[in-house]
């Protein structure tokens, strides 16, 4: 088996955001605070820490994509679906289906966290951010 010379991955960058956000209830909306993240060994994706009070944080993982895409119209598929609120705000809903969360957050501020993510890692480039060493050499083994 050949070996093929050791490809120079770019620097990895890290962006992190605190980011208010509101858990949407039948009668009235709480605040949640979060953490917004990006990491660029993990090209696709955003994290967003829910800080709960008395419990450890909640973290969902979304498509840095679709984020862009539900911020222009429903967009979505499994346990994360996104859609532009009437009031200018971007809906999360996350979980299946009769355990959902409805969340609201300011589509501008999280839009700027994602196109910083863009500028880190612009669209296309995402695979020479991957690092494929560690899964190559589990599957030598």
């Amino acid at each position: 088996m050949s070996q093929h010379p050791a490809t120079s991955l770019p620097s990895p960058h890290v962006l992190t955001q605190p980011m208010a956000m509101e858990l949407l209830g039948p009668d009235a909306a709480v605040r949640i605070d979060t953490s917004v993240g990006y990491h660029s060994r993990d090209p696709h994706a955003l994290s967003i820490a829910f800080h709960l009070l008395g419990e450890e944080s909640v973290m969902w993982r979304l498509d840095r994509e679709m984020v862009v895409a539900g911020s222009l119209g429903p967009a979505g598929e499994g346990e994360v679906h996104l859609r532009p609120a009437p009031d200018g705000g971007l809906l999360l809903l996350l979980g299946g289906a009769g355990h959902r969360a409805t969340i609201r957050c300011d589509q501008e501020e999280l839009a700027r966290f994602v196109r910083g993510t863009f500028v880190l890692v612009p669209q296309g480039t995402e695979e020479r951010h991957l690092d494929w060493r560690p899964l190559l050499a589990s599957l030598r083994r």
